[in-house]
């Protein structure tokens, strides 16, 4: 279970992420399931990413500093990539 809950907690903190970022550019939201998934996918490859680089320190452990790494790598993760998505549908949407 332990090497479980780094990938969970980024992927619920990623879903947090996506709605959050939905929130914040109401006109770029995909909706609740939309920025839910979107952040989702997000948070699963931001956590990946910065267990990659290193940045997120523990090494996927249950430190504090491990926890930690995985909420902000998931968050980030997830609302960048719905902000991104959101950002090409309503691109592709005015042409």
């Amino acid at each position: 279970m332990e090497t479980w809950l780094p990938i969970i907690i980024q992927l619920i903190s990623g879903a947090v992420g996506g709605n959050a970022a939905g929130a914040l550019l109401k006109d770029k939201s995909l909706g609740t399931i939309g920025n839910s998934i979107a952040g989702i996918l997000g948070g699963a490859g931001g956590g990946a990413l910065l267990n990659m680089l290193g940045v997120a320190t523990g090494a996927g452990g249950m430190d504090i500093a491990g926890i930690i790494g995985s909420i902000a790598g998931g968050g980030v993760g997830g609302g960048v990539l719905m902000a991104i998505i959101g950002f090409i549908k309503s691109a592709m949407a005015k042409k």
